[in-house]
């Protein structure tokens, strides 16, 4: 059992008020940095749909920004295109476009593009679930679709790392696509008590899934995911992102490694790519431009990320960023239904963000 406060608030909160803090040696501590990141792919679904129809078809996908959307092919195959490069999917695939990019879905190489898919005709069984019928008279094709939404702003840290398509074949995915697809569809089509919290929780699973897989897989180079794949390291690493706004030094953190503290530097620099305090800057200032992107107030973020005021934590941001907090700060945007999902924002470059990466 995992002992963490559920936000970056209440462990802030606690330390301020002086509660005491869980003993990262205790048995009951998190012993998997690597599994605490994956627990932070906790997903607000967005919309859900389920296609049905013949080839040819294409339809294009929204850019959809701060979210990712995700295709399973049930039956029949189709293209996934995306910067002028095809994805073929076959039955029981799954693609996972992480970034909110735009795409097009076709029944095959230069099939016409009815329209854009949240403007077509379909039927609504709930607000955030629709049916999607495009029919050509050929091939038939039955797919499951989504759109979700990182709840956690430390996901986005992972998230980054990942390539524009990240592709699951039915054959590599040991049998867990195809039970989870099962009980998406299902919920999907009964339309039960409930159903928006299953599909939501079960996709989380696809793209946790679908990130530890790539991640089994992926060669990385000298950054933050190799440093907490360190079994020292990785310790200190877990802990600043479990309690970004604690008053971390070198010392400190490399007693949570159990390292002396200039074997630590060295081995962070080594691993990391950069030295330790500077990558606890850059890993708060990105929690920051996350949560000032979902509306966050500059004060209410410099005493949660360990700054004494907001001058001090504005002057950080401005040093890493470049650009003042203030010119970050977005108004919280609606939460998507029927008649507002899934808003497209276009392609447009986002507003300046720290990407503390490889």
């Amino acid at each position: 059992m995992t002992v963490r406060p559920a936000t970056l608030d209440a462990r802030s909160a606690a330390r301020q008020a002086g509660a005491v803090t869980v003993d990262p040696t205790a048995p009951w501590s998190p012993a998997d940095p690597l599994g605490e990141v994956l627990g932070d792919l906790r997903m607000r679904g967005t919309f859900y749909c389920r296609t049905e129809g013949s080839a040819p078809f294409g339809v294009e996908m929204p850019a959809l920004e701060g979210c990712m959307s995700f295709h399973v092919v049930i039956e029949g195959s189709c293209l996934l295109e995306l910067d002028g490069r095809s994805y073929p999917l076959g039955p029981g695939d799954l693609a996972l476009v992480p970034h909110g990019r735009g795409h097009l879905l076709r029944s095959g190489p230069g099939a016409p593009i009815s329209g854009r898919a949240d403007l077509l005709p379909q039927d609504y069984l709930a607000d955030h679930y629709s049916v999607l019928r495009v029919e050509g008279g050929g091939e038939r094709i039955r797919q499951v679709c989504g759109v979700v939404e990182p709840e956690r702003p430390g996901a986005t840290h992972l998230l980054d790392l990942l390539p524009p398509v990240l592709l699951v074949a039915a054959g590599d995915s040991r049998g867990w696509l195809t039970v989870l697809l099962g009980m998406i569809a299902d919920e999907v089509r009964q339309d039960r008590p409930g159903a928006e919290s299953v599909v939501t929780r079960l996709a989380d699973v696809v793209v946790i899934q679908a990130v530890r897989g790539w991640l089994d897989t992926a060669a990385t180079g000298p950054g933050w995911l190799r440093a907490l794949r360190d079994e020292q390291v990785g310790r200190a690493v877990a802990s600043v992102h479990r309690d970004p706004g604690a008053p971390w030094t070198l010392d400190r953190l490399a007693r949570e490694a159990r390292m002396s503290r200039s074997a630590f530097a060295v081995r962070f620099t080594e691993l990391a790519g950069e030295p330790a305090l500077r990558y606890v800057t850059r890993w708060r200032m990105h929690l920051a431009t996350v949560e000032l992107g979902r509306g966050a107030r500059v004060g209410e973020l410099a005493g949660r990320l360990g700054y004494e005021s907001e001058a001090a934590f504005s002057r950080a941001y401005k040093r890493v960023t470049g650009v003042a907090p203030v010119t970050a700060r977005r108004p919280a945007a609606p939460a998507p239904g029927r008649a507002t999902a899934p808003r497209p924002r276009g392609d447009a470059a986002p507003s300046s963000s720290v990407r503390p990466g490889p």
